[in-house]
């Protein structure tokens, strides 16, 4: 009699990680906590391998910092008697950030940046038509075309003509330029928890995600707490949060700068913040009101945001903090840029970022 016979499922032995790989995975983590001091994250690192024995008896920290060396991923700076990161470490950290927030991502394309649009482009599509009149000879489809003709007019009266022609449509690569806002006030580390090292962790994602698969698009990023200021995609791991309140119309003045002078017609703004705006510079002062959302410098915020509106920069937000007061200035903040708004724990972060930069990817404006 046939049927079917269930047994105990036992599940494949993954693949087990050197002792390096282990290690490695704990110190990117730690490299991020530390704002990339080598010696401070190596020094945690000891500290955990003898709380929580990370190592056997046979691969010590000893020697994981000995390969760290010898795989190029760190230095010695000789005048300061310390240790620092490499650029080759610094991308590996972002490939790490890339792995564990996006997960394996499909290859795609050079400036792989689809629309629903069909026309001239730069990329040949799958779908074809009938060739009308004014169509590029360049698109006709040679195969289709030949096997058109030898079904309507077969083989021993072979011919072409117009009505056999097949068009192979091309798709538009719409182009996106955007800018990443980092919050670096100090409510960021504010109440025990550790905001600024997933935000750093999504920034390098997102810029290892931009710079290996949609290289046509650009990526600038800006911190702001007091002020507002342009980083380096390399110094993403050095970032640290000062003791500062909150211009954010510093740094989505900054991003507009940013963005005008790209000719991409796609262009948006990231921001990542946990607080309201606390502070504008008035002349060379600086105008502060950490208490509450102070009208003079909310009113200048939504100004900003209406102004991006008129110039076609969307800005999605996400807010990293659930208080209701907040949320409501970020809905009308939201309403007036008619932009997006995401209220994520630090967990969910990464995802919303990197679904929201797919989202905007695909249109074309």
């Amino acid at each position: 009699m046939s049927g079917f016979h269930f047994s105990r499922y036992i599940p494949p032995k993954s693949k087990q990680k050197s002792g390096f790989d282990q290690l490695n995975d704990i110190f990117q983590q730690l490299i991020l906590m530390t704002a990339g001091k080598v010696d401070e994250a190596l020094s945690w690192l000891t500290s955990l391998d003898q709380q929580y024995q990370l190592t056997d008896g046979q691969y010590g920290i000893g020697d994981f910092i000995q390969d760290l060396k010898d795989k190029g991923y760190i230095k010695e700076e000789a005048q300061k008697g310390t240790l620092s990161l490499t650029p080759k470490s610094e991308q590996g950290i972002r490939k790490s950030a890339l792995e564990e927030i996006f997960g394996k991502l499909k290859k795609t394309k050079r400036g792989n940046h689809t629309t629903d649009r069909h026309g001239l482009g730069d990329e040949k599509s799958a779908e074809k038509r009938a060739f009308r009149f004014g169509d590029n000879p360049g698109q006709i489809s040679i195969t289709e075309s030949i096997r058109n003709a030898q079904v309507n007019h077969g083989l021993e009266d072979f011919h072409l003509t117009e009505d056999d022609l097949e068009i192979v449509e091309n798709e538009h690569k719409a182009q996106t330029s955007t800018v990443l806002m980092i919050d670096i006030s100090h409510s960021m580390i504010l109440y025990g928890e550790d905001r600024i090292t997933p935000a750093k962790k999504v920034a390098m994602a997102l810029a290892e995600l931009i710079t290996q698969n949609y290289k046509k698009d650009t990526l600038d990023i800006i911190v702001f707490g007091n002020d507002a200021w342009q980083i380096a995609i390399k110094d993403l791991p050095y970032l640290e949060v000062g003791p500062y309140h909150t211009n954010t119309i510093a740094g989505i003045e900054l991003a507009m700068d940013l963005l005008r002078k790209r000719k991409n017609p796609n262009k948006q703004i990231f921001m990542i913040t946990d607080g309201k705006p606390t502070c504008m510079k008035v002349g060379i002062k600086y105008y502060k009101n950490s208490f509450g959302l102070d009208s003079k410098i909310i009113n200048k915020t939504l100004t900003l945001a209406a102004q991006c509106r008129r110039n076609h920069i969307p800005v999605t937000t996400f807010m990293i903090a659930t208080d209701p007061y907040l949320r409501q200035f970020v809905q009308e903040f939201t309403k007036v840029n008619n932009g997006n708004a995401y209220y994520s724990n630090l967990q969910g972060l990464g995802n919303l970022v990197f679904e929201d930069y797919r989202r905007n990817r695909k249109k074309y404006l």
